[in-house]
């Protein structure tokens, strides 16, 4: 997939290749293998930059910092702004997360006008796997461009669909997501080929159960918590399971293949992403979440102005998995949706979080206000470096300075990344 293509904007042009397939051979008459392969490579494609999306939004939350000096970029304009829409910092995730659309809307085409002879159970395999995936790269670009908006219909380059709302993004992200999940009730039990981070996720069946849990996140950001719990029941959510159970992306250490760029070695020069102080400063004594996501240098480095001593390190080894969605978001979920319908249910779900980090019982106050603020703790120190500190703080009001420490003169609160000029023109 990789020879495929070439992204620019929303657009995709073709590279003559006499060894392999083109987009039009893909669109026209795909064979079983060439469907296999798009399949396969859909999944590939998601791991594209993948580092660089979590990166730029955890710094926006101030959950770690790029202390290394490689781009003075990420201590500069990503904290004081304004982006460059025209940058890398804000034209290189959307690329991706768009190319992953593109690439899902090709193997919907292929399968729709292939030669292979694929039943219709078979068929609704690919399209509810695709949609799904689909789904999930557009809510992560909406994620990032917020009240920008962005487009959801790309499938025709000569004639894209408009920039939509933040709102209207979700209400469209949710609508895909049924729409997959109705194809996948009518899949088959062999599914499509996946790989070893889908193990678990690999039938019609219990893929349908990372669409739902999917649709559940879209659901809380929606502020629809009955949904959202109604959701819930449909997916993979385990109160007593593990926490890290989830579809993840996978690496490897093969020629072909690509390592976790999230993994940084530890106590390396050239490796300071550092976690933000406070985060440490403002955890709770026992929480063992500390010592298993930061490895504390023997000094404290300084760059551009900021200084941590804490590395982060959520990952242990280069081929470490990245999740999609795990056990573990769905329980905060599960306990923030409860807030305001079943306080006493909330904090028993906050309480499986707790004494799994090594803490007692929560003990605070019940009323919503307090619950919320302890959900959004745990979340802050349970999905470290998983992209959702930022996104918290803004749907939850609260992106501010007594959330967002402002460590410099001059540094600002972004809340969106801008529209790329690129789309701008189209």
């Amino acid at each position: 997939m990789f020879g495929l293509v070439i992204f620019s904007g929303c657009e995709l042009d073709e590279i003559e290749n006499p060894n392999a397939p083109t987009v039009s051979s893909f669109a026209e008459g795909a064979s079983e293998g060439d469907i296999m392969l798009l399949a396969s490579g859909l999944e590939a494609v998601m791991r594209n930059d993948l580092a660089f999306h979590y990166d730029t939004v955890s710094i926006l939350g101030r959950e770690y910092y790029d202390l290394s000096g490689v781009d003075p970029r990420y201590t500069g304009e990503l904290l004081k702004g304004p982006l460059d829409n025209n940058g890398f910092l804000t034209t290189r995730a959307y690329a991706a997360w768009y190319k992953v659309v593109k690439t899902a809307n090709i193997l919907i085409e292929a399968v729709e006008n292939s030669v292979a002879g694929l039943s219709d159970a078979e068929k609704n395999d690919y399209y509810g796997y695709a949609k799904t995936l689909k789904a999930y790269a557009l809510l992560m670009v909406a994620n990032r461009q917020y009240d920008n908006g962005i487009r959801i219909d790309v499938a025709d380059p000569d004639n894209l669909g408009p920039n939509v709302s933040y709102e209207e993004a979700l209400t469209a992200i949710m609508s895909l997501l049924d729409e997959a999940d109705a194809h996948l009730a009518n899949g088959t039990e062999e599914f499509v080929s996946l790989s070893s981070g889908f193990d678990g996720f690999d039938t019609a069946s219990t893929f349908s159960e990372f669409n739902r849990a999917l649709a559940a996140r879209v659901a809380l950001y929606q502020d629809n918590d009955q949904m959202v719990l109604n959701l819930l029941e449909e997916s993979f959510l385990d109160l007593d399971g593990d926490l890290y159970e989830g579809p993840a992306h996978v690496f490897g250490l093969t020629g072909n293949d690509i390592l976790n760029a999230q993994f940084h070695v530890p106590l390396q020069s050239g490796q300071e992403f550092m976690v933000h102080p406070t985060w440490v400063a403002d955890a709770a004594n026992g929480d063992l979440r500390i010592e298993e996501k930061t490895i504390r240098f023997e000094d404290s480095t300084s760059f551009d102005g900021l200084t941590a001593i804490d590395q982060i390190a959520v990952y242990d080894k280069n081929t470490d998995p990245v999740y999609l969605i795990r056990n573990e978001e769905l329980i905060l979920i599960y306990a923030e949706a409860n807030i305001g319908i079943d306080n006493d249910e909330a904090v028993e779900a906050i309480n499986i979080v707790r004494n799994a980090a090594g803490l007692d019982d929560y003990s605070g106050s019940t009323d919503e206000q307090a619950l919320i603020e302890e959900v959004l703790r745990q979340r802050r120190y349970s999905l470290l470096a998983e992209g959702h500190r930022w996104i918290d703080l803004r749907r939850l009001d609260r992106l501010n300075e007594n959330y967002i420490p402002l460590d410099r003169d001059g540094d600002n609160i972004i809340d969106a990344f801008p529209t790329p000029f690129t789309e701008q023109l189209q």
